[in-house]
This record gives structure tokens, C-alpha cells and sequence, in this order.
């Protein structure tokens, strides 16, 4: 089969043939039809993840796919060949930028009945991410006031909808181009971050959802009422997330001095700030296809680059950004010649 593949930290992923994935007892083996581009897979791909998940190179990467189950593990039995599905595979497998990805049959969930598998693709990780970061993690209720940045992004246009579905009050920062989209999304306070400061605009936010990370972060912390919280998904880590890790009490020490600096400024103000790496869940998966099929969340699609163009299409994504997902198909039908430069 076809696949990319990280050779070593901080070089260009290749496109090699190698054998198929060889299955597990428990899991499946998945016809890949169609796979996001994310900022997370370009920041394996320069290392930033090796001391604390230590990966054994080279390795398939790709981190959200859509496609058809193929075969079954010995033991898998929630699912059965040309049933179409959905995942983020487990981050010690990764392997969605191949022809074939083998995952455990607990991460994969249906793909939702109103949309096609191309569209599907799009949703894994910013819909793990909303409702890891809104649901679980931030416990977003009616009433309450989000800011969510970068809303004409991914997991940001995912996000807004998710969070207008929970009853909030919906924040976000973008640029003006994107102010009318992320209105349709359901935002009700748009800041273009080119020309507006959101910190003279927002004050007594319960919740921050941070996709930017750096500064962003450290001002959204000011804009959090007293026992409010910021989340963010480029971090820094944090000790929670750590222990969720499993890491090794070095790079334990390590990861409490990354955000030390972060989390003695929340407490100076009295919120908190937590760091999402999301993981893998079929449940939430089947939770999010259901939101879609009853019209609360649509998956945004920027554009679709051929399967072989991935190099190109994380070039595409580093330099113009996106309206919604990225996306790389094995299906010629599928390439568009969109894009949104303007993000």
C-alpha cells in the first residue's frame, strides 16, 4: 500500500509502499477514503511530541481518516466489511495517511447517515476537541459566556456550533473576512484580531477554548471571570495532562516547569488553565454524528488536495490556514480547487 511516512524528527514524510497493517485481535481494518491535515501532525513531524510520546521511527502518521471497513481482528466484532467509518486513531498507531489504517474497533464510530465519508473526514479531531474541551473538560452550561479563537478554523468552526447547541454565548476571534461565517456558525461576538484587541471587547468569559496558543493565551487568562477557565490545545502542558500521559517522572518535572510560568499567572487571577490533548473515543464520535444528523453541526470542508499531494496540502495549511478542514482523498472526484487565503 501507499503511505507517508515521518523517517526521522524534523524531515519532509515521504510517500513509501510498504505491506498492509497487520490487525489485532480487536481491531479493524479500514479502507482509508479520505484524511484531515492538522497543525498536531506538523508539530510530530518536527518533534515537538518525542520526549513525551517516544514513537518508534519511521512511522505512518495522519491523525483523523474517514473510509470503509475492509477485515476484522480475531476478537472485533462491532463492526462488519462495507460498513462506513470515522476515528483518531490511538497516537502509538497514528497511520491515517495510508491506503489502509488498522485501529482499535472502540475508536471508530459510523460515519453520520447525512453526510458522505469525504465529509466525515473533516470531523475527528475538531469534534473530539470541542466536546472534550466544551463538554467534558470545560463543562460549558447554558447561559454562559465562551471565547473561542480562531472560530473559522477547524476545531474553532466545529467549536461554535457546539457551543451555540449548549445554550453560550458565543465569542470568537477572526478576521474580517470570516466575520459573516462565523456568524452563520451561530457566533454572537465577532472580533477581527487584526484590528480589535479582545481584551478591551470581552471581560467575565466562564470559558476560553485557545487554539493559538503564546500570547493569545497569556491575554485570554484577563478576560476569565474569578473561577472561570482557559483550555488550551497548543499548550503548554500541563501536570494533568502528564499523568494522563503516563510519562516518566523526568519528563514529568519537565512538562510541570512548561507550564508553570501559565498556571501561577491563572492563579494570580483566580481561574484556571488546563492543557486538551485529546484522545481517541468511538462513543464521542457516535455522540458528534448524531449532532450532525440532527442538524446542530456541520463539517466545514476548506478544501480537498489528491492523497499524493500531502506534503503540498500541510504547505497549504501552514501558510494560508483554513475555513474549516483540510483534507487529502484517494478519490480524484473529491479534489477541489478551493481554499480560503484570507483566514
Amino acid at each position: 500500500m501507499k503511505a507517508f511516512v515521518l523517517q526521522k524528527y524534523g524531515a519532509p514524510i515521504t510517500q513509501v509502499s510498504m505491506p498492509e497493517p497487520v490487525l489485532g485481535d480487536h481491531e479493524a481494518l479500514v479502507r482509508m477514503h479520505a484524511a484531515g491535515v492538522n497543525h498536531g501532525d506538523e508539530r510530530l513531524r518536527s518533534g515537538e511530541f518525542k520526549q513525551i510520546f517516544p514513537f518508534k521511527l519511521p512511522m505512518v502518521i495522519g491523525s483523523e481518516f474517514a473510509g470503509e471497513v475492509v477485515a476484522l481482528g480475531s476478537k472485533a466484532s462491532k463492526f462488519t466489511p462495507g460498513m462506513q467509518v470515522f476515528a483518531y486513531p490511538d497516537q502509538a498507531r497514528m497511520g491515517a495517511f495510508a491506503e489502509f489504517v488498522a485501529i482499535q474497533e472502540d475508536d471508530l464510530a459510523l460515519i453520520p447517515e447525512s453526510t458522505g465519508v469525504l465529509e466525515a473526514a473533516a470531523l475527528p479531531v475538531a469534534a473530539l476537541t470541542a466536546w472534550q474541551g466544551l463538554v467534558e473538560m470545560g463543562r460549558l452550561q447554558s447561559g454562559q459566556r465562551v471565547l473561542i479563537h480562531g472560530g473559522s478554523g477547524g476545531v474553532g468552526s466545529v467549536a461554535i456550533q457546539l457551543a451555540k447547541h449548549l445554550g453560550a454565548v458565543v465569542a470568537t476571534t477572526v478576521s474580517s473576512a470570516n466575520a459573516e461565517f462565523v456568524r452563520e456558525l451561530g457566533a454572537d461576538i465577532v472580533i477581527d484580531y487584526r484590528t480589535e484587541d479582545f481584551t478591551e471587547k470581552l471581560s467575565n468569559i466562564d470559558l476560553v477554548l485557545d487554539t493559538q496558543g503564546g500570547e493569545t493565551l497569556k491575554r485570554s487568562l484577563g478576560v476569565v471571570r474569578p473561577g472561570g477557565t482557559v483550555i488550551g490545545i497548543t499548550g503548554p502542558p500541563d501536570p494533568a495532562f502528564a499523568t494522563q500521559a503516563g510519562v516518566n517522572p523526568l519528563v514529568k518535572l519537565v512538562i510541570r516547569g512548561l507550564s508553570a510560568a501559565t498556571r501561577r499567572r491563572a492563579r494570580r487571577l483566580g481561574v484556571t488553565y488546563r492543557f486538551l490533548f485529546i484522545r481517541p473515543n468511538g462513543e464521542h464520535l457516535r455522540k458528534i454524528a448524531g449532532l450532525v444528523d440532527g442538524g446542530v453541526i456541520r463539517p466545514v470542508v476548506d478544501r480537498v488536495l489528491p492523497f499524493d499531494q500531502i506534503p503540498q496540502a500541510f504547505e497549504s495549511l501552514l501558510s494560508h490556514g483554513a475555513r474549516g478542514k483540510v483534507l487529502v482523498s484517494v478519490n480524484p472526484g473529491d479534489v477541489t480547487a478551493g481554499g480560503n487565503p484570507d483566514v
